[in-house]
């Protein structure tokens, strides 16, 4: 058996320590919930370290795959445990220790099922992190559906809004975007002749034939996009986030809509490059049309989560329309943009769920002047919003920018069309704010307590990592390019 690991493995550390945190909450006695909820917040703390620890000790110089932990798993069927970091998944594992670790404490107030709750939520993230850091077909599609298995529970149990249809119909979707990866996956598999599901082997030129490439291509690009948002696939997305708990929706829509856009990147793109430029202009189309189309039907919205949700489709068409031009500052921006929107979108859930729990009410209409009675809550739900927006200083705005440059060259009618889309939105969510912050208040909430100090400790860490990103954006963009140089560099080889 063949066994390789440069150094200490971090990568298996970080899924170690998901793993022990569930095992150990399941051990511990369901009535004591505060020492469930400090195991929960030092396991997640510790995968945000180990995360923040790979993404500054990456050797930016270097460069390609590190923290390389591989061994043969079963030899016989070709699966291997392999993980890996680089310039893609490293932005990626980063996000989702930031948004596991804040979306526990986000849920500290919780009092209904909490061992069941943060065991499901442990699993959940788990799968998340193992997708990130795999190169490994197999496993790939192993962790894909066990980040998904969770969600229909945490939905259908602690969720809120037609929470029993918008967990179904979530996994009904979800369900039929892995029943086109897998075909595929195996058609990779087969086609490629080598008995193994290792992508580094596999993204080696000539191991696919030009219309193997495209045919699994586009299978792979409409599974993992459903996961995604891809319109006209997306409909799951805005009813999931709703129906969802505060914490599920700043993971659902942070983490676990990149995951698709992540696999497409990973495995569609890695292994089918030929595929990837003969489907741009059709991946170009549904990008602008979703953006278009989220921001339209945003604006009829007046319940504050289904703004969001309808925002995020929008938000993720910017990462498709990335993909889709091909170029380096096309797929610069996009990924830059997964992780922009993964913490941007983090904080609005975060926010709107303080809110909710005072006022148990997402209507717009019933809200108003809160910027009075609850100024904190409010500053960070403003701030969410800007970055939303895509103000400068603010992380959102370098993944917009660079996709937006890239797609004005490559498609200029739909970038044109997808900036004017934005703008619109901009200014919607301008008078969302006004609507909900400003103005006259409801008497009703205006005794109404504003955010502790404590409980604002998780939406802090998430404006400062998008001022951090938004004001140093060399951080991330360099290590960005570490991968996507060599990657488009080999297209024209």
């Amino acid at each position: 058996m063949r066994i390789e690991f440069t150094g200490f493995p971090f990568l298996s550390a970080i899924l170690l320590s998901c793993l022990v945190g569930f095992l150990i909450i399941l051990f511990i006695p369901r009535e004591r919930t505060r020492q469930i909820k400090w195991v929960s917040a030092l396991f997640s703390c510790i995968t945000l370290l180990l995360s923040i620890y790979l993404f500054f000790a990456y050797d930016k110089n270097t460069g390609g795959l590190q923290f390389v932990e591989k061994f043969d798993w079963i030899p016989s069927m070709g699966i291997q445990y392999f993980n890996a970091a680089d310039g893609f998944n490293l932005p990626n594992l980063l996000l989702t220790g930031i948004v596991f670790f804040t979306g526990v404490l986000t849920m500290w107030e919780l009092e209904t099922r909490v061992k069941e709750f943060f065991a499901l939520y442990f699993l959940m993230v788990t799968g998340v992190f193992g997708l990130f850091m795999s190169m490994d077909l197999f496993f790939i599609f192993v962790w894909y559906d066990v980040s998904l298995f969770p969600m229909y529970p945490l939905i259908a149990i602690w969720g809120t809004t037609r929470k029993e249809y918008g967990a179904m119909k979530l996994t009904l979707y979800l369900l039929a975007g892995s029943a086109l990866i897998l075909p595929a996956i195996l058609y990779l598999f087969v086609s490629s002749g080598q008995n193994t599901f290792d992508i580094v082997t596999l993204m080696q030129p000539g191991t696919f034939t030009s219309f193997q490439q495209k045919f699994a291509f586009i299978l792979l690009y409409l599974g993992f996009g459903i996961l995604a948002g891809v319109w006209p696939f997306h409909t799951w997305s805005p009813v999931g986030h709703v129906a969802a708990p505060h914490g599920v929706s700043m993971i659902h829509a942070g983490v676990l809509m990149k995951i698709g856009a992540f696999g497409i990147l990973r495995v569609a793109i890695f292994l089918c490059p030929q595929g990837w430029q003969h489907w741009a202009q059709l991946m170009a189309l549904l990008a602008a049309i979703g953006i278009v189309y989220g921001v339209l039907v945003g604006l009829r919205q007046t319940d504050l989560k289904y703004v969001i949700g309808y925002s995020s489709v929008s938000h993720m068409g910017i990462v498709g329309l990335g993909l889709s031009t091909v170029t380096l500052t096309g797929l610069n921006g996009a990924v830059f943009q997964m992780f922009a929107h993964g913490v941007m979108t983090a904080l609005l859930f975060s926010s709107v769920g303080y809110i909710y729990d005072r006022t148990h009410t997402k209507a717009i209409s019933e809200l108003g002047g809160l910027s009075k009675i609850m100024p904190v809550a409010s500053g960070y739900f403003i701030v969410a919003a800007l970055a939303g927006m895509g103000i400068p200083g603010l992380a959102s705005f370098w993944g917009e920018f660079l996709v937006f440059v890239s797609a004005f060259k490559t498609y200029p009618l739909r970038g044109a069309a997808a900036v004017t889309a934005l703008v619109i939105s901009a200014l919607f969510m301008l008078r969302v704010v006004q609507k909900t912050f400003y103005g006259p208040g409801n008497e009703k909430y205006a005794q109404l307590p504003d955010m502790p100090f404590r409980l604002g400790i998780p939406r802090m860490i998430l404006v400062t990592v998008l001022l951090l990103f938004g004001f140093f954006p060399s951080l991330l963009l360099d290590m960005i390019e570490t991968a996507s140089i060599p990657l488009i560099t080999g297209l024209t080889k």
